[in-house]
């Protein structure tokens, strides 16, 4: 069950909020003492935060700033102010959504479940799967049974390109134009070399000869 933790001056309010939450499958809690806040919100764990803007001790948005620089759970901003600034402001300090007050409880959970959708969308598309091996893009790291390998940036863009084009060939030109455009310098020879680490660390995870090397046309992942 997914906990929310809510952040409302407004105790009557946040009560109602956490038992309409509680009805709809989430748990809840709410914070009654604004001292430490972000310091209370790392402590809850919760797997998403509502954060009203306007609080006594301190502007939910500052609290956002601070929090970003501890954790990246995602935060909806709840609050009465409805300015397209608040809104700029409150997302560019990395809110996931925003909701003014008042608002239809029924609307709040439908911002609650998009958020959880995207966030499950994401996780996903930031892995990539190929016979059997997990490439975990964010952390650039390849897994296969109980093995894992970590790897560098080239050769995560390497595998990553190739696992998105898997069957089809690819030429030397193209790979090195796409590590370019990924900021890193590349030639000839960085490219013989880390595709050779690419195919070493394969083998390593027991997928031999993945990549084929197409003579005078470039390379394919089968």
């Amino acid at each position: 069950m997914k906990k929310l933790l809510i952040i409302e001056d407004d105790i009557s309010l946040a009560q109602e909020l956490m038992v309409f939450l509680e009805k709809n499958g989430y748990a809840a809690e709410y914070i009654s003492d604004f001292d430490n806040i972000v310091e209370q919100m790392i402590l809850a764990h919760a797997d998403m935060i509502l954060l009203d803007i306007n609080l006594p001790a301190a502007d939910g948005q500052n609290i956002l700033k601070q929090f970003r620089k501890e954790s990246d759970t995602p935060i909806i901003m709840v609050t009465s102010r409805d300015t397209e600034m608040d809104e700029l402001i409150s997302m560019s300090f990395g809110a996931d959504d925003y909701i003014t007050k008042p608002y239809n409880p029924s609307i709040l959970l439908l911002h609650i479940e998009a958020v959880f959708k995207r966030l499950v969308r994401n996780e996903t598309e930031a892995r990539l799967i190929y016979n059997g091996l997990c490439l975990d893009v964010n952390r650039a790291i390849m897994s296969r049974g109980d093995l894992e390998l970590e790897l560098s940036k080239n050769e995560m863009a390497i595998l990553t390109y190739m696992i998105n084009n898997q069957g089809r060939i690819i030429s030397r030109d193209e790979l090195i134009g796409y590590l370019w455009d990924s900021e890193e310098f590349v030639d000839d020879n960085t490219l013989n070399v880390n595709i050779n680490r690419v195919r070493k660390k394969l083998s390593d995870m027991g997928l031999y000869d993945a990549i084929r090397t197409k003579r005078g046309q470039g390379y394919m992942l089968i």
